[in-house]
């Protein structure tokens, strides 16, 4: 019947899990066969979709029968062996199990009462991530969507702090004193090669735009501390208050590793909130060859670093780090009568963590990944795309026709293409520079019409170039080998100056 009510048929979601599931392996086995992403116009898929929702159930064959011919061919697949974009949004089999019993359970967890497994889970595997990147004790942790979301969480703190030192009581900020002050004498700080999120996350927690500084950065990309402690020494000497310094533990289009030691010194005299943004190079710390990445992090005032990029766990999982709870607290801490519950004098309700009243269960992917690959093999597999990085760039940097654009002491390597050493586009130094960028551009583009590879661009020092970023489960060097030999051959097809209508 029309109206009939859904039922829940346990039989039914038996028998097409498994349906599901079966696709799921296939997938896997198979994702590298796919192009890496599609060739579409925009609107394309939406044309194949009806406009109107259907009145009546349909069955569940059809639904997935249109999956694959619609959606699948519609996807940029991001476990594919040819995918070096961005940086990784890891998966892997325990992490996607895991998930379906996320999914499952259908639990919300933003208190300890509405879900108190959930609560002491995420407890105990954010102290086995602080113990195994090195974070001293005086850190405690809480899982975020992203660190976008982690970076806005330390930026209110922070914020909040600095009004909270005046003495003072911004507009919107209550509790925190009773001599006003203006949101827009607060100033922010982060180097030039800072990720958008930290200058986006600033405006949303009310700083003013023209208060938040980009501090030069070195050769190697990396903030100088001595830029920083004069921007700062200016504010103050015109009356503002600094409030927070978010340095980078590898930078999006680099890798670059701000000087934490420095930054913190200047942090701690100055009595400003230190924020670690180490959103992908963070579980690289894991590896304590490489932990040297981390040093001065132990001084900052809250660290985040993204398990669902380098550790194999999906898509959405961060890791968030803060050494005063109490400061987090007074900023987020809300309890209505409605939320009120019987251990909340005993316990940790998440909800108070953070932006989100509702949360997910997203330690279970967490524990699951770690347990199934332990310590060590997540190690190793870090380990390796690390060597794989190193790999690569050495073949750059002996390649006269290319050149690394920065250091790679990560799983990414940035380069652009320069042309043929006394050839039509007469060598690195003899060419201009607006040509340089228009090659790799369009280097770029052919890569990407290949359907096997798939990277990203950037600017450095306002010189456009390519970025391969390593970091799937199943990257092999031979993966490596074969995009090294495929960015060689495209661009040697290439003449400077020839039209290509993919670029306009």
């Amino acid at each position: 019947m029309a109206d009939e009510l859904p039922s829940l048929d346990t039989e039914s979601f038996r028998r097409q899990a498994h349906q599901v599931v079966d696709w799921m392996a296939d997938y896997l086995a198979r994702v590298g066969t796919l192009p890496v992403q599609p060739s579409l116009e925009p609107g394309a898929i939406r044309a194949l979709v009806p406009s109107d929702a259907p009145e009546g159930p349909e069955p569940f064959e059809r639904i997935v029968e249109d999956f694959e011919r619609l959606i699948v061919p519609g996807l940029t697949h991001w476990g594919h062996p040819g995918f070096f974009a961005y940086f990784p949004a890891n998966s892997s089999p325990p992490s996607i199990l895991a998930e379906m019993l996320t999914a499952t359970i259908g639990a919300q967890c933003m208190s300890w009462n509405t879900s108190p497994a959930a609560t002491e889970l995420e407890q105990v595997t954010m102290e086995w991530l602080r113990k195994m990147t090195g974070l001293p004790e005086a850190f405690t942790g809480v899982i975020q969507d992203t660190a976008s979301t982690a970076t806005l969480v330390a930026l209110i703190t922070a914020r909040d702090q600095a009004v909270g030192r005046t003495g003072g009581q911004a507009d919107g900020v209550s509790g925190l004193g009773h001599a006003p002050i203006r949101l827009p004498d607060l100033t922010v700080y982060a180097s030039e090669e800072a990720h958008s999120s930290v200058a986006k996350g600033a405006r949303m927690a009310g700083f003013s735009a023209d208060r938040v500084r980009a501090i030069p950065a070195d050769d190697a990309f990396a903030m100088r501390s001595e830029a920083l402690a004069q921007a700062i020494a200016a504010d103050r000497a015109a009356g503002l208050v600094p409030a927070c310094v978010v340095a980078t533990v590898g930078t999006t289009s680099s890798t670059g590793i701000d000087p934490v030691p420095d930054i913190a010194d200047i942090c701690e005299r100055e009595k400003v909130w230190l924020h670690i943004d180490a959103a992908w190079g963070g579980s690289a710390a894991i590896v304590p060859e490489m932990r040297w990445i981390f040093a001065g992090v132990e001084r900052a005032d809250s660290v985040v670093f993204n398990p669902h990029k380098w550790m194999l766990v999906n898509f959405d999982c961060t890791a968030f780090f803060v050494r005063d709870t109490d400061a987090l607290l007074r900023s987020f801490a809300t309890s209505p009568v409605f939320l009120k519950a019987a251990y909340d004098d005993r316990v940790v309700n998440f909800r108070d963590w953070g932006i989100q009243l509702g949360r997910r269960f997203r330690a279970l992917k967490l524990w699951f990944v770690i347990r199934t690959y332990g310590v060590q093999g997540l190690q190793a597999m870090i380990r390796e795309h690390i060597r794989l990085g190193a790999l690569l760039a050495g073949w750059v940097q002996e390649d006269p026709e290319f050149e690394l654009m920065a250091p790679s002491p990560l799983a990414l390597v940035v380069f652009r293409y320069v042309g043929r050493e006394g050839g039509k586009t007469g060598g690195r130094d003899e060419t201009p520079a607006l040509e340089i960028d228009a090659l790799n551009e369009r280097l770029l583009a052919a890569l990407h019409a290949t359907g096997k590879i798939m990277l990203t661009q950037t600017r450095l020092k306002g010189k456009y170039a390519i970025r391969l970023a390593l970091g799937h489960l199943t990257t092999t060097e031979d993966d490596v080998r074969k995009a090294w030999q495929l960015i060689k051959e495209a661009a040697r097809k290439l003449v400077p100056g020839s039209p290509d209508p993919r670029i306009p």
